[in-house]
């Protein structure tokens, strides 16, 4: 009788415990113990954890030790909160790529593993030009990001966000980088976090394609746009990012609606 339909239902339900008492006590203790069971609690959704928890690869500890943050994101997010780090090392750096990109596939988000030498150099740069200014296709034009590095954590969020809420701009992207395999195997694993109500995924990953883009690159030219972003900003032309991603191919690859296949 509490329930806020019992008005429409009750003349059934008044038939049926006349009709037949047997079927209506019996639907009766039903209703009973799902009321005991807590909120969300469904026998379909423990048959699809079960299942997932089964099927999950047994390299990877997802969730253990994480901490989400006040804006949603994952606070000290640390290898070993997603990998079974010991376990992994006995495979070979090649067995170790397909086990991360086949686990993240199937989710959605951004992932990579980028060779050691690669992130070496992203690493060194980025003591020394911490931040950048990124450029993302949007239906009209562009939408300029600020990226900017705090430890191997790259943080996102819209150059707008900057103007009007300067250091307390939430992040609305995050790449998280581990080199803990990097001497040993060669390989740093990447993963990310985004805030869906800002970015998709293709739009997460231009942006995280244009980390290596100007980070990692071998043309000076690319590289210069960042240095002076960090140490002339008084020189730096917000259009000769866009003219970098256009000429790099990013840009039209990238267009609202398609997808990279570049990690």
């Amino acid at each position: 009788e509490e329930n806020p339909f019992y008005g429409k239902y009750r003349h059934k339900s008044q038939e049926l415990r006349r009709s037949s008492p047997d079927v209506f006590e019996s639907r009766m203790e039903k209703r009973s113990e799902v009321k005991k069971q807590p909120v969300g609690y469904s026998k379909q959704g423990e048959f699809i954890r079960c299942m997932e928890e089964k099927a999950r690869p047994i390299f990877f500890a997802e969730g253990l030790g994480a901490k989400t943050s006040k804006g949603g994101f994952t606070k000290d997010k640390t290898l070993d909160s997603i990998l079974n780090v010991e376990m992994v090392k006995e495979k070979s750096a090649e067995e170790i790529k397909q086990i991360w990109n086949q686990y993240f596939s199937a989710k959605d988000t951004v992932y990579a593993v980028i060779p050691a030498e690669k992130f070496d150099l992203m690493w060194k740069r980025a003591q020394k030009c911490p931040s950048f200014l990124y450029a993302l296709p949007r239906k009209e034009g562009y939408e300029f990001f600020v990226g900017q590095w705090s430890g191997t954590e790259l943080h996102f969020t819209s150059l707008i966000n900057v103007q009007t809420q300067g250091e307390t701009a939430p992040s609305q992207l995050v790449l998280y980088h581990y080199p803990e395999l990097q001497k040993e195997k060669g390989i740093v694993l990447m993963t990310a976090e985004m805030d869906s109500k800002f970015l998709v995924v293709h739009q997460a990953q231009c942006l995280a394609n244009q980390a290596q883009l100007f980070y990692a690159t071998d043309r000076s030219e690319t590289y210069e746009l960042v240095e002076t972003f960090n140490h002339r900003s008084s020189e730096f032309k917000y259009m000769s990012v866009i003219a970098e991603l256009e000429q790099s191919g990013l840009g039209r690859e990238l267009r609202p609606g398609q997808v990279s296949d570049k990690s």
